[in-house]
């Protein structure tokens, strides 16, 4: 690739290595924050609550209207919002400000990731080149997590408003190279039905209700009416959602996608995946933190191998896709992560680090093989007009992921009376996650390589000339 298709690439990463930094710094910042600020035990909890909601309820909306208004639009505007927001949680001083905040930043983000990613797969051509660049894509996402646990906590040492105000500082400077570097596009045309508003509504309230019944999943029996109302009235609008784009002149989503039994599997994958990674990983930091004491830097440093996606995604996963094709590659992953958690079963309450590395290590491998060939399998064969609705529903369905995953394990946990018995309980969860994904996976496999190595010659980027470019 050309030094302007790195540097794109570059630039788009960043937005998905600030999302991930955020949410990880986040995390290991928020019991600094509820003893400085006095918050309650459930007003601390809604500060990261907020944050899913508002993602997880906008993602589907955020990546059509990529589609529709302009993905070059839509991620420098949002990613701006993202920064605004994030700095006036940084000046909070009540809990409801920080709720606020968040809940708004989890709602750029929703708009910004998917406009992002589908940038991605309409810039650079399909094939080795764009299965690179989703790989580079997918393996920052990892590592900014991982890094931000440790830079989270390094952070809320100095105070804990940095942790807002980092990400404030890394969102403007991305906000200035995109501003140079993102390709301008056309004005998209006016639809002939005009925007598909019912859809927009129904959809939007669907996934914030039914996100809302995920999160609220942790608190086990605790208010389950509260929970079944919530889920069956997102069930309700979901079936609503349906009937508005069948009868639609230009539906917002056309349900003839979801047709497609490789992109289906993708999500569906993704979803299982990423929850069943995020579950552990918030079961391992518990048991790290809660049971053996360790501080949150301590803990962080622990975690820190997990990040060897970064590495190995860029570097050996699109070897082995080349020669082996996705859906291989991805079963290879998920068949990892089922050994690497079924290892973590047996934990002992004075395990050694020495006994947890290996599947601290393996994690972070399958991670490797199974997240970005996902991706390139969720956004592969889409029409070009489609790319944001495709990025929508991958991005989608990894924020219901992580939801569910980190709420199915706390459920289990309390439900199990807490303590190690509780914890190894909580272990099923994941373990059980990646193995379903593990049988949906497999029915992809096919017998067939990867790309033959006589079509792995890659093409320019075709990016348009600044000189040509369209305002937007």
């Amino acid at each position: 690739m050309s030094i302007r298709a790195w540097s794109l690439l570059l630039v788009l990463c960043g937005t998905i290595f600030l999302e991930g930094i955020d949410v990880a710094m986040l995390a290991v910042a928020v019991p600094t924050i509820r003893a400085d600020l006095g918050l309650g035990t459930g007003t601390a909890a809604w500060i990261m609550s907020a944050y899913v909601l508002g993602y997880a309820g906008f993602t589907l909306l955020g990546g059509r209207a990529a589609d529709l208004l302009g993905r070059r639009r839509m991620f420098l505007g949002w990613l701006a919002v993202f920064l605004v927001f994030s700095g006036l949680g940084g000046l909070a001083e009540e809990g409801w400000t920080l709720i606020v905040a968040r809940f708004v930043t989890g709602v750029a983000a929703a708009f910004m990731t998917p406009a992002a990613l589908s940038i991605i797969t309409t810039s650079y051509a399909e094939g080795p080149q764009r299965n690179q660049a989703l790989l580079v894509f997918a393996g920052t996402a990892a590592g900014g997590f991982s890094l931000g646990l440790v830079i989270g906590g390094l952070l809320t040492q100095l105070g804990w408003r940095w942790v807002f105000f980092a990400p404030v500082l890394l969102a403007a400077a991305i906000l200035a190279a995109a501003l140079r570097l993102v390709p301008k596009e056309p004005r998209p045309a006016r639809t002939k039905g005009g925007f598909d508003l019912g859809g927009a509504l129904t959809a939007a309230g669907a996934m914030l209700l039914l996100a809302y019944g995920v999160v609220r999943l942790e608190h086990g029996f605790q208010g389950w009416q509260v929970t079944a109302a919530a889920v069956a009235a997102g069930l309700l609008l979901a079936g609503a959602f349906v009937a508005v784009e069948r009868r639609a002149a230009t539906p917002l989503v056309r349900l003839g996608i979801l047709r497609r039994a490789s992109l289906v599997r993708a999500d569906l994958g993704a979803l299982l995946f990423v929850g069943s990674f995020f579950g552990f990983q918030f079961m391992a930091t518990l048991y790290l933190q809660e049971l053996r004491g360790w501080s949150s830097l301590q803990t962080a440093l622990a975690l820190l191998v997990l990040g060897v996606d970064a590495i190995l995604a860029p570097t050996l996963t699109p070897r082995l896709v080349t020669r082996f094709g996705n859906a291989k590659v991805i079963l290879g992953g998920f068949v990892l992560a089922v050994g690497s958690y079924a290892l973590f079963l047996p934990v002992g309450p004075d395990w050694s680090y020495a006994a947890m590395f290996p599947t601290l290590l393996l994690s972070g491998l399958a991670f490797a093989l199974a997240y970005g060939p996902l991706t390139i399998a969720g956004t592969e064969g889409i029409a070009e007009e489609e790319q944001g609705l495709a990025s929508g529903l991958l991005t989608t369905a990894t924020q219901f992921g992580s939801a569910v995953g980190i709420a199915a394990v706390t459920a289990v946990y309390g439900l199990s009376g807490g303590g190690l018995d509780g914890f190894r309980a909580a272990l099923v969860v994941p373990l059980v996650m990646v193995a379903l994904g593990a049988v949906i996976t497999a029915t992809g496999v096919r017998a067939r390589p990867g790309v033959p190595a006589e079509k792995a010659a890659e093409k320019p980027v075709d990016l348009p000339d600044p000189a040509t470019r369209v305002t937007v």
